[in-house]
């Protein structure tokens, strides 16, 4: 696995001057890395050939003086640097490249661990992921998939299921011939989690089922009910901030230090406006562009979300305020402004785009810890999903404040949180203390007025 060196073709002043970094001091780290970089090559190559062990090679010396967290870090820019002279034809291949493609990794860190090991060639193999659908209820398992998505379900949960299954069974081919419950009872045995009982639970029945149509004797793996119950009962419980919380939130974001991207800490406010302020699920508000809201209106559009679902919500004055004032400092950053653009963007190494669903969680779960909800490690505190629980507690409290009945105005709740129907807005709805209060003293003045009828009318 040897490349030919044409590094001395290009400079890593080259690399970094095109990668158009913003803050002043990173293209001297980036160069300061690849410079090092170059002159290890040139001490222990022959004619500067990078191969994997040259790499390897360099790996171990750097951990000798770095802990992984930085070589895992500096790997990954000579990673991309390689990768860049390769399409500049100073290289023919980029070995780590061709590691992270022979091993399927999407990431520089879990190669660089395995080059790092005793036994490379063993933490490879490791790291190969399992084929799809290759144990004995694979092909059942690949058709069934493929029906439910001809019938237009997506059935994106169950094939993670189905998949975990895939990988338990590849392991335990001496289950073969055995009953589905069975198959079912065993893979129960390998957690001890709730969770995870519960999801085989809820796989094998479906699997049972798909089998029962081939054949009338399979029978089904029965349900019970208790695990059900023993799992809801270690879920998290939904937090409900307060109104004070809330502005501690917002005022968190709009404080978030952000030297490289004056822009965060606004993009983390208008994302909390819209979860909080409109309910948004945090895959919603990713896949939002600027085309989808609509200033004249006061409306934004949520294109294709759970359900295959699309809805059109208006907005409340202080969240269309806070979108307005947003796109307008977005503009004067040189954003690009078509309608098909991503509505929140930033800057990152390789260029501008839009957040993805990964660093909008990363960054508005630092925020709640900024603002003193969440703890500075751990997955302990409110979430960010917990914000679309507030939404309808206050919404409902706000109602209840306003003297209407809520159980009224429930199905037009449910319509603007995406719902099929008020079953699963229900699931929303935390009894808070002031809620009790509030539901507690519109009974009573119901009752008040019924018992007055019935007095009035004995008389």
């Amino acid at each position: 696995m040897r490349s030919k060196s044409g590094l001395q073709k290009i400079t890593p002043h080259d690399y970094v001057h095109q990668l158009s970094l913003r803050h002043p001091i990173t293209p001297h780290v980036y160069r300061s890395i690849l410079y090092a970089f170059h002159r290890f090559i040139t001490m222990h190559s022959r004619r500067g050939c990078i191969s994997e062990r040259v790499i390897r090679k360099w790996l171990k010396d750097r951990a000798s003086e770095w802990p992984f967290h930085l070589v895992a870090q500096r790997a990954r820019v000579v990673d991309r640097y390689l990768d860049w002279a390769v399409q500049k034809g100073a290289l023919t291949e980029n070995p780590l490249a061709k590691l992270r493609i022979e091993y399927g990794q999407r990431t520089t860190a879990p190669v660089v661990r395995a080059l790092l090991s005793a036994n490379p060639k063993v933490e490879l193999q490791a790291l190969r992921p399992s084929p799809r659908f290759t144990s004995f209820l694979g092909p059942l398992m690949r058709e069934h998939l493929a029906l439910k998505r001809a019938m237009g379900h997506r059935y994106n949960w169950h094939e993670r299921g189905m998949l975990r299954l895939d990988r338990f069974l590849q392991q335990r081919p001496d289950l073969a011939q055995q009953p589905i419950k069975n198959v079912i009872y065993e893979w129960m045995r390998a957690k001890s989690s709730a969770e995870h009982v519960l999801q085989c639970q809820k796989i094998g029945r479906v699997l049972s089922k798909a089998l029962a149509r081939i054949d009338p004797n399979i029978k089904e793996v029965p349900w019970d009910r208790r695990i059900q119950q023993e799992a809801y009962r270690h879920q998290r419980k939904p937090y409900i901030l307060s109104e004070s919380e809330v502005c501690r939130l917002f005022q968190a974001a709009l404080n978030l230090p952000s030297p490289r991207s004056p822009l965060r800490p606004l993009s983390a406010y208008t994302m909390l406006v819209l979860a909080y302020c409109s309910g948004l699920r945090l895959g919603e508000i990713v896949r939002l562009n600027i085309g989808d809201f609509d200033p004249p209106s006061r409306t934004i559009e949520i294109r294709e979300t759970k359900f295959f679902k699309t809805r059109r919500l208006p907005l409340s004055t202080s969240a269309t305020e806070a979108l307005i004032s947003y796109l307008r400092v977005r503009k004067e950053s040189g954003a690009p402004t078509e309608p098909s653009a991503g509505l929140f963007w930033h800057w990152h190494n390789r260029g501008p785009g839009r957040y993805s669903y990964v660093m909008i969680e990363h960054l508005l779960i630092k925020v709640f810890r900024n603002a003193g909800l969440k703890p500075k490690t751990g997955r302990t505190g409110p979430r960010i999903h917990d914000l679309r629980h507030a939404f309808v507690v206050h919404r409902m409290l706000a109602w209840y404040r306003q003297g209407i009945n809520p159980q009224a105005h429930l199905p037009y709740l449910a319509t603007y949180l995406g719902h099929r129907d008020i079953h699963s807005t229900l699931v929303y709805i935390t009894v808070t203390q002031e809620l009790l209060q509030r539901a507690g003293e519109r009974f009573r003045q119901l009752g008040a007025v019924a018992l007055q009828g019935a007095v009035g009318g004995g008389q």
